[in-house]
């Protein structure tokens, strides 16, 4: 695993989620996770990259034209 910051992934997986988690089903584990993932992708800052987030989400505004059934 690729060292970020002078820490593994992993390591900051296991610190920031893992070690603070009870998980009592695979799905709750599999949620959590996956919020983990992409706070960490999308909205956390990395100091590698001038502590901006990695890939923000762009939200593409609404069509707000009637829809006709």
């Amino acid at each position: 695993m690729a060292e970020i910051g002078g820490r593994s992934l992993n390591a900051r997986f296991r610190d920031e989620l893992l070690d603070g988690e009870i998980f009592y089903s695979l799905r709750e584990a599999q949620i959590l996770i996956e919020k983990w993932r992409k706070h960490y992708n999308t909205k956390r800052p990395h100091s590698a990259l001038g502590y901006r987030p990695p890939a923000p989400e762009t939200i593409f505004p609404m069509d707000r034209r009637t829809v006709m059934h």
